[in-house]
């Protein structure tokens, strides 16, 4: 019998380009062999701020993230995955919404891949001294109507 939380990913598929997959590790779980919620938000971070840079074409920081759900736990020995699209495109900032998939690829190799969060993630364009400096136009990474 699926849960709710199984429900509520059945038949999707991840949107965006994969930028990060990583094996979940021991040293990132709890007694339960769960893996902390924190350890996958620094993946899509980091995922995210490479989507970032490239789009920026530089140094970027992490401003907000916004409206985070976990849907469905992260096992030691799932591999997760990382996608990530450009949302939004402003002066000097960007949106980019981020999906983490997991499979378990240890036990069950299951074909299924299952959502486990997804969440918005804005990065400002920063120069060498930190400040906000705007993201140069770009045909692949066009811009649009973020105000910022």
């Amino acid at each position: 019998m699926k849960t709710g939380m199984e429900e509520a990913g059945a038949g999707r598929q991840p949107d965006g380009m994969l930028v990060l997959r990583t094996l979940a590790m021991p040293r990132d779980s709890n007694p339960n062999r769960d893996i902390f919620g924190g350890w996958i938000l620094s993946q899509m971070d980091i995922g995210g701020g490479l989507l970032a840079k490239e789009a920026s074409r530089g140094r970027v920081a992490t401003v907000t993230v916004d409206k985070m759900t976990f849907l469905r736990p992260v096992r030691v020995g799932d591999t997760v995955c990382v996608y990530a699209k450009v949302v939004q495109i402003g002066n000097s900032s960007m949106d980019i919404k981020l999906e983490v998939w997991a499979k378990d690829l240890m036990e069950e190799f299951e074909e299924q891949r299952h959502i486990v969060t997804e969440g918005v993630f804005r990065y400002v364009a920063i120069d060498e001294e930190g400040h906000p400096r705007r993201i140069p136009d770009s045909a692949q990474f066009p811009r649009n109507t973020l105000s910022t």
